[in-house]
């Protein structure tokens, strides 16, 4: 168990190094492999457990983002928790809540099997040699998993040179922008209509060009101010996050 664990943590700490150098606005600081050390270790406190208090505290995690996200655990120290009011931006985030509850869900589901002797049963069916691909890659889980990402990776590299994808207009960029800066504070269903206001009075006044053609200037600054103003107070607008 102790080897197993440590190669999982290893390879969770290259990943949020490696990250980190290569994609600092959104490294892995709690991917899936830092998930699965974690959950390997608090597992252990739910092997002998009877599988329904194992299951009802599987249910518990996976529904309780919805009632327990708070302002108090807004800071990076505590993100790998889960219950920060918006996600922090990762390019692969498991936290432990809730995904800490579909480990247990995986947990009870054995230990119910192991008790009704049906694993053992299990362990004694025997497939032919067209299995032993999946058996060698389940084997060497954690090298299939560090390889398949620079693999696929390098193969959407290629491809994008081959067929590159059409830039972005000024417009996309803009609802990009705003809609991510938007998230910060609001609701989705505030922000996406609240950029389609902001884009459509940057539109109307012709100053989308002057936005991107470099630093902008007090009198750009305060036409911006003037238009978030009302697009704040549009009426379909959804009140903002308390």
């Amino acid at each position: 168990f102790w080897t197993r664990f440590a190669m999982v943590a290893a390879a969770a700490l290259a990943i949020s190094v490696a990250t980190y150098f290569a994609t600092p606005d959104a490294f892995i600081f709690f991917g899936i492999l830092h998930q699965i050390a974690l959950g390997s270790l608090l597992g252990l406190a739910f092997l002998r457990l009877p599988p329904l208090i194992t299951l009802a505290v599987a249910v518990f995690l996976i529904i309780s983002q919805s009632f327990l996200r708070s302002p108090v655990f807004d800071h990076p120290f505590l993100w790998w928790i889960g219950l920060a009011p918006v996600n922090p931006r990762s390019n692969d985030y498991v936290p432990l809540f809730p995904w800490f509850g579909v480990v247990l869900v995986g947990i009870a589901m054995m230990t119910s099997l192991q008790s009704a002797g049906l694993s053992a049963r299990m362990a004694l069916i025997r497939v032919g040699a067209w299995a032993k691909p999946f058996r060698l890659a389940g084997r060497h889980s954690l090298a299939v998993y560090l390889l398949h990402q620079p693999l696929l990776i390098g193969l959407v590299w290629l491809f994008a040179q081959v067929w590159p994808a059409a830039a972005p207009s000024q417009s996309e960029q803009f609802i990009s922008a705003c809609e991510m800066r938007c998230a910060e504070t609001q609701t989705e269903s505030f922000c996406r209509p609240y950029c389609g206001c902001m884009l459509e009075s940057i539109d109307r006044a012709d100053m989308l060009q002057s936005m991107f053609a470099g630093p902008t200037n007090d009198q750009l600054n305060g036409r911006l101010e003037q238009f978030a103003l009302s697009c704040s107070q549009t009426d379909d607008l959804e009140a903002p996050k308390p």
